[in-house]
């Protein structure tokens, strides 16, 4: 039997892929209060926030005003979340709705972006801990080979505005 990963474990395991761009924001830092506490991954080689891309993956340690059916108000409970692609949706969660979201350590459908192939898992566990990490690291490589072919084809690459 191994250990669950910690939300800090989690965090860590993606700081140490090659491009990678964590976002923590905090207090006295500019960004939202209500961001304060999550992570933010993006694939940025340069260190530069993307202006046109999402994040890959996060991690929330709270409700947000129009997500809060995972109950993450409450102590101690953290989601990660993860672009897998609506292909690997389903395999992953398979018939589980969005009302399930309150269950720990299962592979749900993200209650906002399940139709758009992002995954959540609530306090990932010894179901669930190794394959999430594992997906991080695959959805890391997807933003990376999409940001490849941005390039290739000559799309700009802004730097975040910084006044945001």
């Amino acid at each position: 039997m191994t250990t669950p990963p910690s939300m800090d474990q989690i965090i860590a395991a993606v700081r140490r892929l090659e491009g990678v761009l964590v976002l923590q924001p905090r207090a006295g830092d500019g960004t939202p209060e209500l961001a304060w506490g999550d992570a933010f991954f993006y694939y940025a080689p340069d260190g530069q926030v993307p202006t046109a891309v999402q994040p890959y993956g996060t991690v929330v340690t709270k409700n947000y005003p129009d997500d809060v059916s995972c109950d993450l108000d409450r102590p101690d409970r953290w989601r990660v979340n993860v672009h897998v692609g609506r292909d690997r949706l389903r395999p992953l969660v398979g018939d589980h709705g969005p009302e399930r979201a309150v269950v720990p350590d299962v592979f749900l459908p993200h209650p906002l972006y399940g139709d758009l192939g992002w995954v959540c898992v609530v306090n990932p566990g010894e179901r669930t801990g190794r394959r999430v990490v594992e997906l991080l690291h695959e959805a890391h490589d997807a933003a990376r080979r999409r940001s490849e072919r941005r390039r290739s084809l000559g799309a700009p690459v802004r730097p975040a505005d910084p006044a945001r």
